[in-house]
């Protein structure tokens, strides 16, 4: 496994659109290895081969909803699809390639996708909140479209930290 450079906004490689994994081979075990150590590293949620330069389509989410005490997931979704969404949430959205930046982004709360895993069985999952959202979002950029598309504005550092400190002031 090894740590891979993050490609930044700008990079024209972010606004292609990937190509379907065909070979679940070791390449492909090795890409999925590293995109999952370079998300952790880089404390991230989700990261597509596109933001580290490579056009196919993989990506890795963080699972967070576990039960207390238990270790967050890695997913690996190869040639994913978003089959359902409902529900909607509304909230700041940022990207690894697009360090500090955020935006207010509506996603739906509840996903399902269908994707392969790296030995090309194909599944089915169901993503809520936070999950949910990182789905939708490393999907985008399958497609070469990021986050600062759906949204009106960047936010200051300002609207940032009111937004959440409204959040923690709304919890009982």
């Amino acid at each position: 496994m090894a740590l891979r450079n993050i490609l930044k906004e700008g990079d024209e490689t972010l606004s292609k659109k990937c190509r379907p994994v065909t070979n679940f081979d070791k390449r492909l075990h090795d890409l999925l290895d590293d995109l999952g150590e370079t998300m952790m590293d880089a404390e991230g949620v989700g990261l597509a081969a596109p933001q580290v330069g490579v056009l196919r389509r993989a990506v890795v989410v963080l699972e967070t909803n576990v039960p207390e005490g238990e270790p967050e997931q890695i997913i690996e979704l190869v040639n994913p699809e978003i089959i359902e969404a409902s529900g909607e949430q509304v909230s700041p959205e940022g990207c690894l390639s697009a360090p500090g930046r955020f935006g207010m982004v509506k996603r739906p709360d509840r996903v399902k996708v269908r994707a392969q895993d790296r030995d090309g069985n194909w599944f089915e999952l169901e993503g809520v909140g936070l999950t949910a959202r990182a789905f939708c979002h490393e999907t985008d950029h399958l497609d070469g479209h990021m986050f600062t598309e759906l949204c009106d504005h960047i936010m200051s550092d300002e609207e940032l930290q009111d937004y959440y400190q409204s959040q923690q002031q709304d919890k009982p």
